[in-house]
């Protein structure tokens, strides 16, 4: 993949994640948000999760090394969201 290509590929999620923010924000209606931050990440670190595993056939060794983490944070990580059921 070009630089060109990545660049603009982390500008097209960056522009997904915004829009996904306006339309919680927009869902609120008029209500307070309240704990953004931990339930962005929380979300977000799952929904990842999920779709590597996906995308490396289960296997947690290839998963790990696509996420850029050891297999053993992988593992804590996919307990933590309850992936493993």
């Amino acid at each position: 993949m070009s630089k060109a290509s990545a660049r603009s590929k982390k500008t097209d999620f960056k522009a997904s994640v915004e829009s996904c923010l306006r339309g919680y924000f927009h869902n609120l209606n008029g209500e307070r948000a309240a704990g953004l931050y931990k339930m962005v990440i929380e979300e977000t670190e799952s929904a990842l999760i999920e779709a590597v595993m996906e995308y490396a056939a289960k296997n947690q060794s290839k998963a790990a090394d696509y996420l850029g983490i050891t297999r053993g944070t992988l593992r804590k990580k996919i307990k933590q969201y309850g992936l493993d059921k």
